[in-house]
């Protein structure tokens, strides 16, 4: 068997950033995957950082921790993330009134700037002047997700770390120190075993049902996100849009209410009705991410009307950029993984020793670095401590 300090299972943007930053600490990492192109919320992420939106300590300081080492990641990773600083644009439907949504802002950390309908159109010309009654505007931070991911893991290589694409079908429990529960390591698809003093998960949407099958229990949800990508096109949309009444948050609150938790324990439901917030970004490539829908229903490998789906996103980005709803585009979908209070799964599992948690974000771009560069260090963090699974 092969011995690490740690595996980390999942390299996308979490399992990358984690396994960069237990190497740079002088451990020895390996980072495996299921497949060199997952269908994962690394791959279809808008990649946008939120920085400014931080509404209480813990998460305006992790919010600007986070800026600050995007800001110069490219140099230290040796590779370009393409990060930049666009303007994003919080579209507000007409027939809402733009002040008391602008109100509703004004605890964030860096308040967006509210813009008449026209100064919305003046800062983002392929907007429809006619489904807004305004917009708010706020720097926003952006990188293309996948290169980042990849400009980790290739650091973490330099540094003598390790990435491997390996399914892995379950951890191996054993006994160390006199412990009989406590993880030793993964076994993968092929039923290799490789030993570990440590195992992150780090596999997003499907960390819940792969640590329940393990009979590891995580109070760890995930939605359905659905999306449109257009290959590289001429037409110039010059900031991110997206809703400022975005009602994700309000389906993932109402998702894991105390009535409805128990669903979550078996296929076939949905805790909560599926909402659209309809948003477009381009990245330096020219290729423009449409989206998007979200859906809580309870199987990971639920099946959805594709068709239907995109018939609905197509309406509704319409209304707002009617130019990009026209734009031939290919639909896709992933997991997107979320916690009860909108705070991430950060730390040990409790009631096993070996095994540890990194998922669960609901503004990962913004949060993941630090978090990782914090998780690493290994020292008593009373961030990490509000983050441990143990506080659900």
């Amino acid at each position: 068997m092969n011995a690490y300090d740690w595996i980390v299972v999942g390299a996308g943007i979490t399992g990358a950033a984690l396994g960069y930053e237990l190497a740079k600490q002088g451990n020895s990492v390996l980072v495996l995957d299921q497949s060199e192109t997952p269908q994962s919320a690394t791959r279809w992420s808008y990649g946008g950082i939120a920085y400014w939106s931080g509404t209480t300590d813990l998460t305006r300081q992790l919010c600007a921790e986070g800026i600050e080492i995007h800001r110069s990641l490219s140099l230290e990773l040796d590779a370009d993330t393409e990060f930049r600083e666009i303007d994003l644009l919080l579209t507000i439907a007409a027939e809402n009134d733009p002040t008391a949504i602008a109100a509703s802002y004004s605890h964030f950390a860096i308040p967006p700037k509210l813009l008449s309908s026209q100064e919305a159109c003046e800062l983002e010309p392929l907007l429809d002047p006619m489904g807004i009654s305004g917009a708010l505007t706020v720097k926003h931070g952006h990188i293309e997700t996948e290169k980042t991911a990849q400009a980790y893991c290739q650091a973490m290589q330099r540094l003598g770390g390790k990435t491997a694409i390996a399914p892995v079908k379950e951890l191996i429990r054993g006994s160390t120190n006199g412990s009989t529960n406590r993880i030793t390591g993964v076994i993968t698809s092929d039923n290799t075993k490789l030993e570990a003093a440590n195992v992150a998960i780090c596999m997003g949407g499907i960390t819940r049902e792969f640590l329940k099958w393990m009979e590891m229990p995580v109070t760890q949800y995930f939605t359905h996100a659905e999306i449109l990508e257009t290959s590289p096109v001429d037409l110039r949309l010059n900031t991110l849009v997206m809703p400022a009444e975005a009602e994700r948050f309000k389906l993932e609150a109402d998702a894991t209410r105390p009535e409805v938790d128990a669903l979550w324990e078996t296929p076939g439901h949905e805790p909560a009705p599926f909402i659209l917030d309809a948003g477009a970004v381009q990245f330096l490539d020219g290729r423009i991410r449409i989206g998007q829908t979200s859906r809580t229903l309870t199987d990971p490998n639920a099946v959805i009307d594709a068709q239907q789906s995109e018939r609905e996103l197509r309406s509704k980005i319409g209304r707002v950029l009617p130019a990009i709803a026209q734009l031939p585009g290919t639909y896709q979908r992933c997991l997107i993984a979320f916690s009860r209070d909108r705070l991430p799964l950060v730390g040990a599992i409790p009631g096993i020793e070996g095994v540890h948690v990194f998922s669960g974000f609901s503004n990962p771009l913004a949060i993941v670095p630090p978090l990782a560069r914090r998780f690493a260090a290994q020292t008593s963090d009373p961030i990490l401590e509000k983050l441990s699974p143990a506080r659900f």
